[in-house]
Parts: structure tokens; C-alpha cells; sequence
């Protein structure tokens, strides 16, 4: 991705009112290949982050009786998707890859009208969900099982089958791309899926959902609904789904988790939020230190894995703050930008409750630490921006520091030694991401071995959960399972073993 950089602000959006007529806005259920209303049209309206702007009326959303239509499709494609060969399925996969990337602009354009996200993210986000395919794709000639021995007058081997029907929910910050870390092992491994849309941002997960089909992959082996909590339950609930992925939050986690182990105990996969820790010794290179501890800008700090603890060694505090205040200065020079301009780099928050979130978190910290001058105002006119906020010495026990508050809100500490450091970082109930800034490879070593996290970047961006061929699993409470690498391709099937007697 590139790095921030100093730039000239791009017009205000706040006032201009988008042109809905370039593409089609997909405002229906995708199932069995088709678009589709809903049973009891129950229906939606959803507004930009930029402007304020009605975006849609009337999307539909789904409940039970939509659920089950779905699964009976999935039923019927999966026959057919199991029939395939290895080599025809993995065609197909590279197939749909290639879509995702010939309509990267439609994709971006669904994002952008709705969420104000910068096309330069946007456009890293389809080219990562169409590498995940890819991978996925070239990894189902090589997924097998293993042969245990050949002893004692038998054969004994294991195998790895796929569940069958299984169900995805993807959040509202990254919504392709997760969708692909769920979709492409879930299908290479052979199942089909039902996807639930973010009801906040449903629009780009809908219209690559419906470029299955044209890719060759079987009507039902892809279905796509949208909806809320009652939508998710449904899922959840429903005894012929056996497996369902989540990325979403804690409560959301819970409330699957259980309607999972109520229902017919599918198994459950979920990733969840962080409040990841930034290290930056005294021999780090500060300047590229400085730009990792504003990663937190990233999507206007909507992004779970995102370092928002920064921890800078005492020695270099005073030196590595001014470049900290000065790269988030020019974030928020490039606020209210047109996303389709190629000089935004910065985003409104995706809706407006989350940025009702985002204040109450900051106004609580206030009391508890201390926030730099003009950090965290909310910013006049339409649409869901404000500043950035940094906050410097808090208490131990600061909420703003315990708590993802996923806006663009960071919490200064500094440190002494590095055992002191590791008890700080190690100090929270969420471990999905950390970062460490050394050059000493020794420490690096050491210190990553002692974070308890699942996925840690030294002299780098927190490690990003989008390479596929890495795997990435939340500690504690930031998740159960796996996503990405072949591990993902574990994580979507059941072990069998079978022993052959002579």
C-alpha cells in the first residue's frame, strides 16, 4: 500500500450529491443465481458517509423464510459443484478471480458512494480478494489427505472432507475481501455458501457474489442475502448449515456462537476486533516507526487489526511525536475528499453510529488521559468525519486504552525496558495484530515470541490479514480458528480417518 504522504486536500463532498446512475445498485437477494426480493419485502434505506445523501430506499433483507430457500439452493448446487473435478473447480475459481479484477471499478464505485472509501484502498482490497481466489484456486491440487502406515496387515489414511452448506457473515469495513478470505477456502475444499451482507455496506459484497455464476460456478453454490441480527441468527439457527464463519465483533461472536451450539452445534469460526500494540525501541528507524504508529489512519481507524497502542521508548518520545502529529495533520488536510479522486487518501466513518461510538469513547477518555489540542472534534456539514484523536499518558486501567474503539483514535504510552513493554502489550483481553520496531534481530525474535497476539509485523505495518498464503487467527478474545493459508482449507472441512484391514 502507499504510505501517507503530504498532499493537496481534494474538494469537499460534504455538499456534492453523487451521480447513482453509472452502475446498478444492487438492491435484491442473490439466490440460485438470480436476483430475487425477499419473502415479506421487508426493506432497507441506507445513506452515504460523504454527503448525507439517500444512496437507496428499499434494498431487501432477508428472513427465515428467505434462509431456508437459500439453503435448498445450496443444497441443489452443491450436487453439482461436488461433481466437478479438482481441475474444474480450480478453473473456475481462476475464473472468477479474473472477474473480480475486470470490475474492480464497479466494485469501487458500489464502496465508495456509500462509504466515501479512497479508491487507492478500495482498489488494494479487490486485487487481494482476487489474489485469495487465486491462491485458494492453486491449492486444491495439493490439498490431500495423508497416509498414516501400511502396518500390521492394513492401510491407514487420513482424509479431509468439506462440511457441505455453510454460511459466511462479513463486516462493513472490508467487506470483498473478507468475504474472499471465507468464499475461496470455502469452495476449493468443495462447499457451497451463503454469504450475509453487511447491512451497513451490502452493495460490493452483493455484485461480486453474482459474478460466480458468470465465472461457471453453479447457481446455489454462492448465495448472497442481506439483513441484521435477526438475518444472522437465521443462519445460525438453521440445522443444514454445519459451519459458519464471522467477522464481525464480540457480541455479535457470542450471539452466533450460542445460536450455533443451540441449534444443530455447526462448528463456528470468528474474528473479531483488536487494539493491537506498535513497540518502538530506541534503534528503530524513526522515521518509518513514525509512519507505522499512524496506520491507525487506515480506513479512518476502521480496520480491527490496526496498531492503536503506541508504546515509544522514553528516549526517542520527543523526537518521534512532532512526525506522528505531522503525517496525522495532513490526514486531516485531506478529510472530506472526493473518494474518487486519486489525491484522497483519507475516509468519512462508514455510518453515521459509528461515529456516535467513536465520540463517546473519546469524550470517556478525556477523562482519563490526555487528548492533544483539536483531536476527535466532530467536523461541520454533512456526512461522518472527524479528526483524529491522540492521547498521551494514560491510566493502566484507561477504557481508551483497553477498549477498540475502530475510529481514528491512538493512545501514547511510553517505556522503560522490555520486559516492561511486553507485560503492557500483553496487558488486554484482545491479541489479533502487534507491531515491533527494532533492528536488533535478537530482541525482534524475543520480543515477538512473548507477544500474545496472532499475527505480529516487525520493522513493517502490522502484519495485514489479506495475504492468502499466510494464515491469521485472533488470540483471546479477537477470535477462534483460522483464516488464509492452508490452514483456512482445514478450518473448512472435517477430518476422517479410515483403516483398511487386509
Amino acid at each position: 500500500m502507499n504510505s501517507y504522504k503530504q498532499g493537496n486536500p481534494t474538494p469537499t463532498m460534504s455538499s456534492i450529491e453523487f451521480d447513482l446512475t453509472r452502475y446498478p445498485i444492487p438492491i435484491q437477494l442473490f439466490i440460485n443465481g438470480e436476483w430475487i426480493d425477499s419473502k415479506t419485502k421487508k426493506t432497507q434505506s441506507l445513506s452515504s458517509a460523504v454527503n448525507d445523501q439517500v444512496i437507496c430506499r428499499d434494498i431487501h433483507w432477508a428472513d427465515c423464510e428467505d434462509i431456508d430457500y437459500a439453503v435448498e439452493s445450496a443444497a441443489s448446487g452443491l450436487q453439482t459443484w461436488r461433481a466437478f473435478t479438482k481441475r474444474e473447480r480450480r478453473e473456475a475459481l481462476v475464473r472468477y478471480a479474473q472477474l473480480l479484477r475486470e470490475h474492480h471499478e464497479e466494485i469501487f464505485w458500489l464502496e465508495a458512494i456509500l462509504t466515501g472509501k479512497a479508491k487507492s484502498f478500495s482498489t488494494y482490497e479487490v486485487d487481494a480478494a482476487a489474489e485469495t481466489f487465486l491462491y485458494f484456486a492453486n491449492s486444491i491440487d495439493t490439498f490431500n489427505g495423508q497416509l498414516v502406515s501400511q502396518e500390521d496387515n492394513c492401510i491407514k489414511y487420513v482424509t479431509h472432507q468439506p462440511y457441505g452448506i455453510c454460511a459466511a457473515i462479513v463486516p462493513f469495513n472490508g467487506p470483498v475481501v473478507c468475504y474472499s478470505m471465507k468464499a475461496a477456502p470455502a469452495l476449493a475444499t468443495g462447499n457451497a455458501l451463503i454469504v450475509k451482507a453487511s447491512e451497513l455496506n451490502p452493495f460490493s459484497t452483493l455484485f461480486a457474489v453474482s459474478l460466480a455464476v458468470k465465472a461457471g460456478i453453479p447457481p446455489g453454490v454462492i448465495n448472497c442475502v442481506t439483513g441484521d441480527a435477526v438475518t444472522g441468527n437465521a443462519l445460525a439457527m438453521h440445522m443444514k448449515i454445519r459451519k459458519i464463519s464471522l467477522t464481525g465483533s464480540l457480541p455479535t461472536a457470542r450471539a452466533i456462537q450460542a445460536a450455533s451450539a443451540q441449534s444443530n452445534l455447526k462448528s463456528v469460526t470468528v474474528q473479531l476486533g483488536g487494539k493491537s500494540p506498535v513497540i518502538v525501541f530506541p534503534d528503530a528507524d524513526l522515521d518509518k516507526a513514525a509512519e507505522s504508529c499512524c496506520q491507525f489512519l487506515m480506513l479512518n481507524g476502521q480496520g480491527c487489526m490496526l496498531g492503536t497502542r503506541i508504546y515509544l521508548h522514553e528516549t526517542v518520545f520527543e523526537e518521534i511525536m512532532p512526525k506522528i502529529k505531522a503525517t496525522v495533520q495532513a490526514y486531516e488536510d485531506n478529510l472530506q475528499g472526493d473518494p474518487f479522486s486519486e489525491g484522497t487518501w483519507s475516509s468519512p466513518l462508514f455510518h453515521h453510529r459509528q461515529r456516535e461510538i467513536v465520540v463517546q469513547h473519546i469524550e470517556k477518555g478525556k477523562t482519563e488521559a490526555t487528548l492533544l489540542p483539536g483531536g476527535g472534534e466532530v467536523l461541520p456539514g454533512k456526512g461522518c468525519y472527524i479528526r483524529p484523536a491522540i492521547f498521551t499518558n494514560p491510566s493502566p486501567t484507561a477504557s481508551i486504552l483497553k477498549s477498540e474503539v475502530f475510529g481514528p483514535v491512538i493512545v501514547v504510552s511510553t517505556f522503560k525496558e522490555e520486559d516492561e513493554v511486553i507485560e503492557a502489550a500483553n496487558d488486554s483481553e484482545l491479541g489479533l495484530g502487534a507491531c515491533i520496531w527494532t533492528r536488533d534481530i535478537g530482541r525482534a525474535l524475543r520480543v515477538s515470541s512473548k507477544i500474545e497476539a496472532g499475527s505480529i509485523g516487525v520493522n513493517g505495518i502490522t502484519h495485514v490479514p489479506w495475504e492468502a498464503n499466510t494464515c491469521t487467527s485472533g488470540w483471546k478474545q479477537s477470535g477462534q480458528g483460522v483464516e488464509n493459508g492452508v490452514a483456512a482449507m482445514l478450518d473448512w472441512t472435517q477430518t476422517k480417518s479410515v483403516k483398511i484391514a487386509a
